[in-house]
């Protein structure tokens, strides 16, 4: 997602200290919650929902929300 290579990316994951906010996205995402209903019980715009996820990712150093969800459930983030 940001152009750096993966292996620089991954490095800046380990010390990922996720917020409460990005922890019930990707909790709702990993029940199945589509974006759209995330955006809805969080209060905010689908939008808003769609850019946490693309920073969460990128600051995990992963190219896509599943892939955040997978390392926040591996990692016992969620």
């Amino acid at each position: 997602m940001t152009g750096e290579p993966t292996a620089n990316r991954a490095r800046r994951g380990a010390a990922w200290q996720p917020s409460d906010l990005d922890v019930e996205i990707l909790r709702l995402l990993s029940e199945g919650h589509t974006t759209e209903a995330v955006a809805r019980r969080v209060g905010l715009s689908e939008r808003t929902v769609r850019r946490r996820l693309r920073t969460v990712a990128d600051e995990i150093g992963v190219d896509s929300s599943i892939e955040a969800v997978v390392h926040a459930v591996r990692t016992g983030v969620i």
